[in-house]
């Protein structure tokens, strides 16, 4: 038995559904870039979360600071290294550095800080969490609150994409 190898098959009709593929789903997209910025943003944040504790437990329970002082100075601190982290790792693909970007870097970071030296507080004194687990917990507990709001005004104001900033479009 012999087998023509130039004989074609007949054509079939395909649905339409086969031959045209699917065109990517703008809203997926624009998801997988919100996880790419929230991931970041976790990276940069978590190794200011690590500084903002390890200096917080420095001050607090290395040298008997008390405890509204240590946790200022350690946001203010982990404060500084996310500027870096954020600028040049995570929002690197935004605007370039201003001085409006800067300035307004540290003051919503210093809103940050407010709102967590207050939720610190509360949780301190107001919660009895003041013991070295407690004052850690309460700590955390505020950074994870205060964290939540830097990242709305850091991704809408701070380090906005460069159309948006100039509140145009793509011409």
């Amino acid at each position: 038995m012999s087998v023509n190898l130039t004989e074609q098959r007949p054509q079939v009709a395909r649905p339409v559904a086969e031959t045209v593929s699917a065109a990517p789903v703008p809203a997926l997209s624009r998801v997988r870039r919100l996880a790419a910025e929230v991931i970041k943003f976790g990276v940069v944040g978590g190794s200011g979360v690590a500084v903002n504790i390890l200096v917080f437990n420095a001050l607090l329970h290395g040298l008997a600071w008390w405890p509204t002082p240590a946790t200022v100075l350690a946001s203010v601190i982990a404060m500084g290294t996310n500027y870096v982290g954020f600028r040049f790792f995570a929002y690197r693909d935004r605007a370039s550095r201003t001085r409006q970007q800067i300035v307004l870097f540290f003051v919503f970071s210093g809103v940050g800080v407010a709102m967590e030296t207050i939720l610190f507080y509360a949780g301190f004194h107001g919660l009895g969490m003041n013991g070295p687990i407690g004052s850690n917990v309460a700590k955390a507990l505020s950074i994870v609150l205060a964290s939540a709001f830097r990242f709305l005004v850091y991704r809408t104001w701070v380090f906005q994409h460069g159309a948006a900033k100039r509140g145009t479009g793509a011409r």
